[in-house]
């Protein structure tokens, strides 16, 4: 006798990426992402013209070339490593679970992988945005987009969803585990000496956090707890924000304007960690590792380090499925949940 197919399934979705690093590959991602309403906030009627006539006719060229910078024999670094996160997830989750990722803007999107799943006979999903911090515009549209895509389906599975994790344990020690590692061949930083940590997250607009979105309490709450645990003070483990787009003011102050000012007060050690990131990609390894560094460097400092901390690396696989078991809680057996 065959063995029962798992009906229960979990799904990573993270933001998304181009199919190949070329502006013909970047122009429809970008369309997709830079309409989704909760993005880009300002009505379609002014937005699209801007959008058709001035973004998508310079930005996917541009984009494109920031991709080949960091791109890999397997592809897009954020989908090698979200294939990569699925792959430990299942292997921690067992046979009573199927894992399979996603992705909100390009392939695979959300409504394909669920309409598969439940086509093969899963009747209870749990959706698990790759956002530790919730914002609108990244939890918000994933979480969205995925009742959406139930919604439109023939048959409804039974959906739960993980909201955000910046607070879990788990998931704070995998952060930190990566700078404790470096530290554990290099010795701790010196605060007194001018060494700095640099805790970068992704920007949003003011506007947004102005209206109630939670994002920067939760950027915050994230940074108490790695100074914590790290025990560092909020002068040598800076809160900074990276990735704004267009004239409006976004959340600050900008990691790149940070750099630069430690650069140029002759810091001799800055280590940069991404906690929103749990994937490398565009953001951490070009903007960061690349545009950053030369910023700091050029303006005088030296001992400039990118430090990853997700991707396959065990803490955060681990602390990944630390934080999915309880959301299973009763859909599998009390073993798997443990």
């Amino acid at each position: 006798m065959s063995e029962p197919r798992p009906t229960t399934a979990v799904v990573l979705v993270n933001l998304g990426t181009p199919a190949a690093p070329t502006a013909r590959a970047v122009r429809p991602y970008l369309r997709e992402f830079l309409t989704d309403r909760r993005v880009v906030t300002m009505h379609p009627a002014l937005w699209r013209p801007i959008l058709e006539l001035g973004v998508l006719s310079s930005r996917p060229r541009a984009s494109a070339a920031k991709y080949r910078t960091v791109w890999t024999p397997d592809g897009s670094p954020l989908l090698v490593h979200t294939q990569a996160q699925v792959a430990a997830l299942q292997a921690a989750l067992g046979p009573d679970v199927t894992v399979a990722g996603a992705m909100r803007y390009g392939d695979p999107a959300i409504g394909d992988v669920l309409a598969r799943l439940v086509d093969d006979g899963h009747e209870r999903v749990l959706v698990v945005p790759l956002y530790p911090q919730y914002a609108g515009s990244a939890t918000g549209t994933v979480l969205e987009r995925a009742h959406q895509a139930v919604a439109a389906l023939p048959r409804h599975p039974e959906v739960r969803t993980v909201r955000a994790f910046g607070d879990h344990p788990a998931y704070v020690a995998a952060v930190c585990s990566a700078l404790e590692e470096r530290w554990a061949e290099a010795g701790r930083p010196d605060p007194a000496a001018g060494d700095r940590v640099v805790l970068s997250f992704h920007s949003i607009p003011a506007a947004m956090s102005d209206a109630g979105d939670p994002y920067l309490a939760e950027c915050e709450q994230t940074a108490s707890a790695v100074r914590a645990r790290l025990g560092l003070d909020a002068d040598a483990c800076v809160l900074t924000f990276q990735s704004r787009f267009g004239p409006a003011q976004w959340l600050g102050p900008a990691t790149i304007d940070t750099v630069q000012e430690l650069g140029a007060a002759g810091s001799r050690r800055t280590e940069v960690v991404c906690p929103g990131f749990v994937s490398d990609c565009l953001e951490t390894l070009e903007e960061i590792e690349q545009l950053n560094r030369e910023a700091y460097e050029h303006a005088g400092g030296s001992g400039f380090a990118y430090v990853p901390w997700g991707n396959a690396r065990t803490p955060w696989t681990d602390a990944l499925a630390e934080i999915v078991r309880p959301h299973l809680s009763g859909w599998l057996p009390a073993d798997a949940t443990r």
